[in-house]
């Protein structure tokens, strides 16, 4: 039995669903999570990972842990440390972690890498980029205007399918080999935004306008959702990416055994999200 957190999310769903697919018993576990959102026949339990002790009837009897957590763990003060002895205690033994592309720029700090490498856990680490999936971010705004509006429209990063993390993440479960390897999992190729609001207007037949905001702009709209270090920071990194977020891994192919999926083949299977 695998056990999958966040399974309600954009990696967990598609990876609850592959598991399933691949005759796999799943637990799947979110803190608000009922029946109709998994496969039928799959068990689902409610539980947040800043308390431990309600993870814990999941693990009963599970072979391997797909762990993510959320900024609402961290900014909750969440303890990763208490949530691995848990999983340790129900002698769980493998332990998937969905980290970020930024760990290894360092761009952002290893906490959670460093907590699950000395949890005596066999481990995996899934370094994502940004994923396809954030242009939802643009989807009231093309239902609505049929326009885009964000910074640095040229500026091209190599963005990642959720559903290839997610099946990254069910090999890494399900098989042997991956133990002690790091995964830095992008896009096939660098996309901009105007570049994918070109790809949006191809799926829905329609043009739809891309507007390119001034630095001060996007900072004023993130600061509405964000506090400001994490809205400098991700404008900083969006605006000037270092070579290293730029650069296109070979892990999802090494892994999965073709490409990985564009932006554009992303956009047209979710054209209806931008209707």
């Amino acid at each position: 039995m695998i056990v999958v957190t966040g399974a309600t999310g954009n990696v967990g769903r598609p990876l609850v669903r592959a598991l399933v697919a691949a005759g796999e018993q799943v637990t799947a576990v979110s803190r608000r999570i009922c029946a109709p959102d998994v496969p039928d026949g799959t068990r689902h339990h409610q539980a947040d990972l800043t308390d431990p002790g309600r993870l814990k009837p999941a693990l009963d009897g599970a072979a391997a842990l797909f762990l993510l957590t959320s900024g609402d763990f961290m900014a909750a003060g969440g303890d990763l440390g208490a949530v691995l002895e848990a999983v340790r205690g129900s002698g769980v033994p493998r332990v998937v972690l969905l980290s970020s592309q930024g760990v290894g720029t360092g761009a952002h700090p290893p906490v959670l890498e460093d907590a699950v490498k000395a949890s005596g856990l066999q481990w995996t680490m899934l370094r994502a980029g940004g994923f396809h999936s954030n242009a939802l971010q643009w989807a009231d705004l093309i239902r609505t205007r049929r326009e885009v509006a964000a910074p640095f429209g040229d500026v091209a990063l190599p963005t990642v399918d959720p559903g290839d993390i997610a099946e990254v993440a069910a090999a890494a479960l399900r098989e042997p080999g991956h133990e002690g390897e790091t995964y830095e999992l992008t896009g096939p190729a660098p996309v901009s935004p105007r570049e994918q609001t070109a790809a949006i207007e191809s799926a829905l037949g329609e043009p739809v306008r891309f507007v390119e905001l001034t630095r001060a702009q996007a900072r004023d709209h993130m600061l509405r959702t964000m506090p400001e270090p994490v809205v400098e920071s991700t404008l900083d990194m969006l605006g000037a990416p270092p070579a290293a977020l730029r650069r296109v891994s070979p892990d999802v192919e090494d892994v999965l055994g073709r490409p990985g999926r564009t932006f554009a083949d992303w956009a047209g299977r979710n054209a209806a999200a931008f209707k």
